[in-house]
């Protein structure tokens, strides 16, 4: 560490408050791999998290992973190969990323997965059918790279349920009833058997009556609520503390690298030393508006992210007084986001543009991307498309009622279920447009009536023939993955014909920036000369995503910061 990133940092004069091998920043699924794995391996572990829940955006996300060559493919019926990850790795990358970096990843991922497997209650499912991002690239596969986490019992946790970070209502039934990934895509594509499912799941939750005295939540915890809960529960069999309202305030430097940290705990100000060393896995910076400004495309938004209010970047900033290295602090993991009113500001639009009977729309009226393409590409679409046109952020989801009875749209369930008349009055007009007419509804949201009128008969002729001839939407396995199975020729292009008609805005959000401080293939953080500062590791959306500027599949986020706690553990520990 270098003299001037030394001057940054609190003196080292003074005692320590408590004294452990490992501080961990953090409570999502990074941070309490790393806390677990240094356990097992003889380490004293402290974990703090600075809101009152833990999990972090680990507990509102899909809580998947995407791990090649895992040890549950060949059950279910697929292969992989080192050499097909590595090439689809480097491709998607794009040169953005050091290769020990990439193997480091492909080595330890199967082996964190096996070995979170055989220690803790975590178990996973691989899944078939779920496709990489980018099937069009080398080595990419048609699935099984992506694992969905088995449902996971809230009775398990004890009073301890009571502190894990709730799910999005989107990803519930109706806001309160868990479903996996793969029950979500049978209910959303209506594949065969799906009525069975919903009802079976509907009556699962009612008739749980014991439960439902204690909780509105539903006890069968799924998607990133069943990866925290059954991470949280294997600490507790371990005795690892966890120390909530507990914030990460500034790391603590002597002669030889990093020692501890300072942290902020009711109101009081700790010292706590960590004898071999700290890993900050506190996330991005989404929500520290001058941070988006100086580093992300503009415009940009705190507004605009779904993640947990705590992720403020105080790792980052701490990282950079300590000298580090940053890099990827331009790029995010993009999602398109939409308004809620009421408590829940922003929902994320993961899947439901693939649906067949929708368009993405600038002002001008005109499409710039294929609607089902991944998330993160949607809004890398849309600041590229502004920076052409000027008429891009916000984009206009449009479609009609059609649409509208048959499937849900961010808050909206579908109309068969929930029609507009039962929605909150308030919505119509905020969350959601309607108008008798195309030319109606553009005067509403202020955008080409010419335009989007020529764009709804491209549309139309495409849903016949099949055939998205500009983007080429449903033309791949991954966009196909979520479209209606029912519809023909091509399950995510259907008709926009029938009034009314509907938009709802769309803005660049995210799930979390993925710019931070850079690492080498052990976790470690580097400074400015390529070097590691010693007894520093960063892991999650602290740091620069291995994944590069791309989202090669989904899990691309936690399955990283998962294996890369695994690898800092190991490290920390010497072995």
């Amino acid at each position: 560490m270098s003299e001037s990133a030394r001057a940054n940092l609190p003196p080292i004069e003074g005692k320590w408050d408590h004294e452990f091998d490992v501080v961990v920043a953090g409570s999502g699924a990074g941070g309490m791999t790393a806390a677990i794995c240094a356990h097992d391996l003889g380490q004293s572990v402290l974990l703090i998290e600075k809101s009152d829940q833990y999990g972090g955006t680990s507990a509102i996300s899909g809580g998947g992973v995407w791990v090649p060559c895992n040890h549950l493919m060949e059950s279910a019926g697929g292969s992989d190969s080192y050499d097909d990850a590595l090439t689809y790795l480097k491709a998607a990358t794009r040169g953005m990323v050091s290769e020990a970096r990439l193997r480091a990843y492909l080595d330890n991922a199967p082996r964190m997965l096996r070995y979170l497997e055989e220690k803790s209650p975590l178990r996973y499912r691989s899944m078939p059918q779920y496709s990489d991002y980018y099937p069009h690239l080398p080595g990419s596969k048609p699935g099984y790279r992506t694992l969905d986490p088995l449902p996971f019992n809230a009775a398990e946790l004890g009073a301890d349920f009571e502190h894990m970070r709730p799910p999005q209502p989107g990803t519930l039934i109706a806001g309160r009833i868990a479903m996996t990934a793969g029950e979500a895509h049978s209910l959303l594509t209506k594949e065969r058997g799906w009525t069975t499912l919903f009802m079976k799941r509907m009556a699962s939750y009612w008739l749980d009556l014991p439960w439902r005295m204690r909780s509105r939540r539903d006890r069968r915890l799924t998607l990133g609520s069943a990866l925290v809960g059954a991470l949280r529960r294997a600490m507790i069999d371990r005795n690892i503390p966890l120390w909530l309202e507990t914030s990460f305030d500034s790391l603590v430097s002597d002669t030889r690298g990093i020692s501890g940290i300072v942290a902020i705990r009711k109101g009081a100000s700790l010292r706590i030393r960590a004898r071999r060393g700290v890993v900050l896995a506190a996330g991005g910076f989404e929500h520290n508006q001058a941070m988006r400004e100086r580093y992300l495309p503009r415009p940009t938004s705190a507004e605009w992210t779904v993640t947990p209010a705590a992720n403020t970047g105080d790792a980052i900033r701490a990282g950079l007084d300590a000298g580090a290295q940053v890099a990827l602090m331009d790029h995010a993991w993009w999602a398109p986001t939409l308004f809620v009113a009421g408590r829940e500001k922003r929902r994320a639009v993961f899947i439901e543009r693939a649906l067949p009977g929708c368009v993405l729309v600038n002002r001008r009226g005109q499409r710039f991307v294929d609607e089902a393409a991944p998330y993160s590409d949607i809004v890398y679409a849309m600041y590229a498309d502004n920076e052409k046109t000027g008429a891009n952020l916000p984009a206009w989801l449009i479609f009609d009622a059609e649409f509208r009875r048959k499937y849900p749209m961010g808050p909206l369930l579908p109309g068969m279920v929930r029609p507009d008349k039962s929605l909150p009055a308030d919505w119509l007009g905020t969350v959601f447009f309607r108008a008798d007419s195309l030319d109606q509804l553009a005067a509403q949201i202020q955008i080409s009536a010419d335009g989007l009128s020529e764009t709804i008969e491209r549309m139309n002729q495409f849903a016949a023939t099949g055939e998205d001839k500009e983007f080429g939407k449903g033309s791949n396995s991954f966009d196909r993955y979520y479209g209606d199975v029912n519809v023909k020729p091509n399950p995510c292009l259907g008709p926009i014909a029938k009034p009314p008609f509907y938009a709802m805005r769309i803005d660049a959000g995210d799930i979390g920036t993925k710019g931070g401080l850079l690492t080498d293939e052990f976790a470690r953080v580097l400074r400015e000369d390529g070097q590691p500062i010693p007894g520093l590791y960063a892991i999650g959306n602290t740091s620069a995503a291995v994944m590069g500027p791309s989202y090669p599949g989904a899990g691309s986020t936690l399955g990283p910061a998962m294996t890369f706690g695994y690898i800092a553990a190991h490290h920390l520990a010497g072995v």
